[in-house]
């Protein structure tokens, strides 16, 4: 209700007993009747929070998820323990999406260059929108191509939130509205993942790193596709699941 009439949420309870007009309620009931069909709430108001930063979201990108939150906070952990070199620590979002990782990172590593990639041109138009209005247009370039091919080599780190669900698992409503392409990967979820993982070293500088959200049941799958890393860690999210893989070069 805040949404459709432009206002506060606090103003919702300083104003409760201001009487709606018909043109007021309309799209008000618009909204409820789009979220009872199962849409995300972030579709009906165009926007969702994520690292404490405000993102636009449309049906184009998936809505930012608080799990990747974990992933985000790492990969800065990790970049500002390297950071203040003779070089500016060089990051990749791969499947960038909204650009809520790239931004987020970009964001909160001053001294960090991202590049932020993903296949689909509508989803790097909502990544390009979010990466001006936060004013990292300098610092955070977008480009398209599939998985790593479009990025540059020498990258010290490697960021990604790629498909990682089984087609034809069951998932809530507010999940199935949300781009398949963004969803969905063979392998029961587990192929574009080990594809980055196989292709990652070559485009990392000696001891550099990817960190990769995943789903809990792929871990061992993925386990097995470390060759050719020197070491790996999982993080848990929140709710105490495996979420990232983080796996770094000799």
């Amino acid at each position: 209700m805040a949404h459709a009439l432009s206002v506060r949420r606090l103003d919702l309870y300083l104003q409760f007993d201001r009487q709606l007009s018909e043109a007021e309620l309309a799209p008000y009931r618009d909204l409820l009747s789009r979220r009872g069909r199962g849409e995300p709430v972030a579709y009906l108001v165009g926007r969702k929070e994520f690292m404490k930063l405000d993102f636009e979201v449309t049906p184009d990108v998936l809505v930012p998820n608080p799990d990747t939150e974990v992933l985000v906070e790492r990969a800065v952990a990790w970049a500002r323990e390297r950071g203040g070199g003779a070089r500016a620590v060089r990051i990749a979002d791969v499947g960038t999406g909204s650009g809520c990782i790239a931004v987020a990172v970009a964001h909160y590593v001053p001294e960090a260059v991202v590049w932020a990639s993903d296949i689909d041109e509508a989803a790097l138009a909502v990544a390009g929108r979010n990466v001006r209005t936060h004013g990292l247009a300098d610092r955070v370039t977008l480009v398209r191509g599939d998985l790593l091919a479009p990025l540059p080599t020498a990258l010290d780190l490697v960021c990604a939130n790629l498909p990682y669900v089984a087609p034809g698992a069951k998932l809530a409503a507010e999940v199935v509205a949300q781009p398949a392409q963004a969803l969905f990967a063979d392998e029961a979820g587990a192929a574009l993942v080990k594809r980055l993982l196989g292709e990652a070293p070559a485009k990392l500088v000696r001891g550099g790193a990817v960190f990769a959200e995943i789903d809990p049941s792929l871990q061992q799958a993925l386990l097995g596709a470390l060759e050719g890393y020197a070491g790996h860690r999982l993080h848990r999210d929140l709710s105490g699941h495996v979420r990232v893989l983080e796996a770094w070069t000799s």
